[in-house]
């Protein structure tokens, strides 16, 4: 994961272009049809995505008996949308960052429930490996949030919104080779820690809700959960209210944190694919494609987070469309990577070349051994 999101973060760095416009200046009118395609159905997942968690929002707060789910849960979704539609990068990276704290609540939770640690690690490292449909479609679903199509376009993305904020060039990013030699090496440099920090953390965060599924609801066979509340609620008796209100409080902010990334990270790659402006560094009025497409993938979650779905099956299911996605997506970003054409010195070296391909083919196997075991 975080050699494939440096392997994206870098393409931005060393082109200032995000990977839509990338794809359109690679490929010819075929193959831009082909990543359009996938890039739709990446959409579509993230709309059904902003759904689940709007949903999860919703049901965090009846917990915490603050009213009904679906009024939360419309609520949420069009306070997201206004507040990306109206607000600068700057104030919205400042949310993001905020919202990242309700994070900490699953660490919290997972020390607080966790007994046997020395299991815990020793079974995060052998797996018990099954070949049912089950299994593996979950297997897929884990490498689909991991591995997910939408941070490829959302790492490029957020790193040249990042360096347009930056005072050199004006509002548009300066690629490392318009900079100084030792200037381009600091910001790759501390780009890097960047992305490592943030992937290491991301990762904390998943082992952590991992640990704390299996020592509470799967170890007392709570294994039919279909809400996200259902899952806090069910904590109560096996860890206590508080770790069930903390739990609920970490979906809440993570579902909150997810909606507008995930309405932003298609919408920039088609913006970019078909040559039009995009970010939240731009007004409506300059980037109007890619307000129109956010507002697609936000207010139409929005709308189908109040048909009743069950959050836990769509996410899951959403994950499973990430996974199958993924290895066609990536492959296309390695041509991108690396090309020396459009990278110059800084195309894949051989540790970026081995990690990517790598990622690929794992991906790949993954989804023939999930079609291979039934998975439709």
């Amino acid at each position: 994961m975080a050699a494939v999101q440096e392997i994206c973060d870098r393409s931005a760095l060393a082109t200032g272009s995000e990977l839509g416009a990338l794809v359109a200046k690679r490929f010819r009118r075929g193959g831009r049809t082909i990543v359009l395609v996938m890039m739709t159905v990446l959409m579509i997942a993230n709309t059904l995505n902003i759904a689940a968690d709007l949903v999860a929002v919703g049901s965090g707060m009846t917990m915490l008996h603050c009213g009904p789910t679906w009024v939360w849960a419309l609520f949420a979704g069009v306070a997201v949308t206004v507040t990306v539609a109206m607000g600068t990068y700057h104030r919205i990276s400042q949310i993001f960052r905020l919202l990242c704290l309700a994070l900490l609540a699953y660490i919290i939770v997972a020390i607080m429930v966790t007994r046997h640690w020395g299991t815990v690690l020793t079974d995060a490292v052998i797996p018990r490996l099954e070949f049912n449909k089950g299994y593996v479609a979950m297997l897929v679903a884990i490498l689909g949030t991991t591995i997910s199509p939408y941070l490829f376009f959302w790492q490029s993305a957020n790193r040249l919104e990042e360096m347009r904020e930056e005072p050199e060039g004006g509002d548009e990013p300066i690629p490392l080779t318009g900079r100084r030699g030792w200037r381009a090496r600091r910001k790759q440099h501390t780009s890097r820690i960047d992305v490592f920090g943030g992937m290491a953390f991301s990762n904390i965060v998943m082992f952590a809700i991992i640990a704390t599924t299996a020592a509470t609801l799967h170890a007392h066979h709570h294994v039919n959960i279909q809400s996200a509340a259902q899952a806090a609620e069910s904590l109560r008796p096996l860890a206590g209210r508080l770790s069930s209100v903390v739990f609920a409080l970490g979906f809440i902010g993570s579902g909150l944190l997810a909606i507008p990334v995930l309405a932003a990270s298609g919408s920039v790659g088609i913006s970019g694919l078909l040559g039009k402006e995009w970010g939240f560094s731009r007004s409506i009025r300059e980037a109007p494609t890619f307000y129109a497409l956010v507002a697609f993938g936000s207010l139409g979650g929005t709308a189908m987070s109040l048909l009743n779905v069950n959050a836990i099956k769509l996410l899951v299911f959403v994950a499973v469309i990430n996974g199958i996605i993924a290895a066609p997506l990536l492959i296309v970003v390695m041509m991108l990577t690396g090309s020396r054409q459009i990278m110059g010195d800084y195309v894949n070296g051989k540790m970026a070349k081995t990690m990517g391909w790598l990622t690929v083919v794992i991906m790949s196997v993954a989804t023939v051994a999930f079609f291979a075991a039934g998975g439709v």
